[in-house]
């Protein structure tokens, strides 16, 4: 008798045509993902040479000083907190109408956090046509 045993030969899984299919998965997925762009608040900063206001009539006027306080259309605003301020400019909104333009005005020595909280919340408030200007306190000598 004549027994024939069968090899069975090693099965191999190979992985160049997995990578290739992953690799153009992935070619695919970066070409047709769309991103979102979202539109951000545009600033325009007075240049040195342009140091002249540019108030624009009912335009609401925010004024920062070097301690933090907030002053809106030359009315100090209660106390520093973000929603008093909130309020205070919702309230002036009110009396101007529809998305007036916001003119912030900030000493050169007020705290970054007061500046970046005014606009917070003007964005917050819907405005998106505003500008920024720097006044330097006066320095006793």
């Amino acid at each position: 008798m004549n027994f024939r045993q069968h090899v069975i030969d090693d099965v191999e899984v190979s992985l160049t045509p997995l990578i290739d299919v992953v690799f153009l998965l992935l070619i695919f997925f970066m070409i047709t993902t769309t991103f979102d762009r979202d539109e951000g608040i545009k600033i325009d900063l007075p240049t040195a040479q342009n140091a002249t206001s540019n108030s624009q009539p009912n335009s609401l006027e925010l004024l920062i000083d070097s301690q933090g306080r907030y002053y809106i259309d030359g009315l100090e605003v209660l106390n520093n907190k973000p929603e008093t301020l909130f309020k205070a400019m919702s309230q002036a909104l009110d009396r101007r109408g529809n998305n007036p333009p916001l003119v912030i005005s900030a000493d050169a020595h007020a705290n970054y956090q007061a500046v970046v909280t005014a606009m917070d919340i003007a964005g917050r408030l819907g405005l998106t046509n505003f500008s920024m200007a720097i006044t330097q306190s006066k320095r006793k000598k």
